[in-house]
């Protein structure tokens, strides 16, 4: 998942050159979120980029941005994010696939994005609004970017209900130690309708990522562990190791959510 547009004066990165590398053995070369480019296709089903302007919202180190750029024909992908760390890795990736004339990559403190009214075609994002607590300013600022009739077509990590936290759902939270502000699906939608998008739609991934997480834990107690330990050392893969046991209880309750979101900002004149 990527850092994007937390509250608040700003911090030391979250994903720094240690996570960046972990993740980089974890999911793939410029991805901090999981499922690679097989995720990021079925995300995007459906919707047409050939020729059109797409804001990846929370970029990360790029990976995505790259994948868009090389393979749906693009006029340009502009990658967003607000830590810097990742906005640097991504343009060096850029430039050594020579594709920086299509990806471009912007960094700016959280809070309105760096764009006009408009601009974007589609805006996609992957398991980066879980960072931004506020998701009716979140969308509202979405929903500015976007052109009318413009796509919104994202993924993000849920809570399953609107209620207190569980004990496993707070100690998975704490293991991570990063800028949780899990919503509910409901939260999610009222959110979007509130900006203004129609047809919202909420598609729980929790099945399918309950299934891969609990590879990814074997695969990093095992065939993974040496590179990763060559990476980031041991202590920060055992680090990983028991956040990803803490994930495994709450995505095999339910209430750990990952979900697809999708959004359409209605053409000029057309009421949601």
């Amino acid at each position: 998942m990527t850092a994007t547009g937390r509250d608040g004066a700003a911090a030391e990165p979250e994903y720094d050159e240690a996570a960046i590398r972990f993740f980089a053995v974890l999911w793939g070369e410029g991805y901090l979120s999981p499922g690679g480019p097989a995720e990021v296709d079925r995300i995007l089903s459906g919707v047409n980029l050939k020729g059109r302007r797409i804001l990846d919202f929370g970029c990360g180190a790029g990976g995505i941005a790259l994948h868009i750029a090389s393979t749906y024909g693009p006029v340009e992908v502009v990658g967003y994010d607000v830590e810097q760390p990742v906005i640097d890795r991504a343009r060096v990736a850029a430039a050594k696939a020579g594709l920086s004339a299509v990806a471009r990559f912007a960094s700016s403190p959280p809070g309105r994005l760096p764009f006009d009214d408009g601009e974007f075609d589609v805006v996609f994002s992957k398991d980066a609004m879980i960072h931004v607590p506020d998701k009716e300013a979140l969308f509202s600022e979405l929903f500015r970017v976007l052109k009318p009739g413009g796509i919104l077509a994202a993924s993000d990590w849920l809570i399953g209900h609107d209620g207190e936290p569980s004990a496993d759902m707070k100690d998975y939270i704490a293991a991570e130690g990063l800028s949780f502000g899990m919503a509910s699906p409901r939260r999610y939608l009222l959110a979007m309708a509130a900006a203004g998008f129609s047809e919202g739609t909420v598609e729980s991934r929790n099945a399918w990522y309950r299934d891969v997480a609990r590879g990814e834990l074997e695969r990093l107690k095992g065939p993974l562990h040496a590179e990763a330990v060559a990476a980031v050392g041991d202590a920060y893969v055992a680090k990983n190791i028991r956040t990803w046991t803490a994930m495994q209880k709450v995505l095999d309750s339910g209430e750990h959510c990952p979900a697809h979101l999708r959004g359409i900002k209605p053409a000029a004149g057309v009421r949601p």
